[in-house]
């Protein structure tokens, strides 16, 4: 059995709301288990017998059948996930900046960000592996950034979700008890 962490992307935002009470009913009738939600963000860590992009294609395919969403969802491993949060060079937050990681479910998707978001006044970005970048934004001011701007572009919707590091926190431990 692998241990997961589902990162959905555009829920609770935009007119889309999905309660996680909700969320983890419907995901019952999958080949998951242990299956918990995180915040009302959409964050799910889970086990499975699955490959990655079975737990993917299912997960999507559950949210597009129980709540009509036309879902993209980043599916990690857990231990992944643990290794993604002890290599991001930033801290979790301080008095003036708030650290967050992009994770892609394509990273060539994620290397064309990252390339336009080097070139950009002020980023400051690491790459952590194919599937994940951290970056920096000012405190009270990370939608406003041009980074956050940059990475809220359509054509990165299908392939890339962004999360404050405090919550990748969260996520690594909830999934290190499945």
């Amino acid at each position: 059995m692998n241990s997961y962490a589902v990162f959905l992307r555009g829920i609770n935002v935009g007119g889309i709301n999905i309660r996680m009470a909700d969320l983890k009913e419907a995901l019952k009738a999958r080949p998951f288990s242990g299956v918990k939600t995180l915040l009302a963000s959409g964050n799910v860590v889970l086990a499975s017998e699955l490959p990655p992009a079975k737990v993917k294609a299912e997960f999507e395919a559950c949210l597009r059948e129980a709540f009509g969403y036309d879902a993209w969802v980043v599916v990690l491993e857990a231990a992944r996930v643990a290794e993604l949060v002890a290599a991001c060079p930033y801290p979790a937050d301080d008095a003036s900046t708030h650290t967050y990681l992009t994770l892609a479910s394509d990273p060539d998707m994620l290397t064309e960000l990252y390339d336009a978001g080097t070139g950009l006044d002020g980023a400051e970005l690491t790459r952590l592996g194919p599937e994940a970048m951290a970056w920096l934004a000012p405190a009270g001011g990370t939608l406003d950034s041009p980074f956050s701007k940059l990475s809220a572009k359509p054509k990165y919707k299908a392939t890339t979700t962004t999360r404050n590091l405090r919550t990748m926190v969260k996520v690594r431990d909830a999934a290190a008890g499945l």
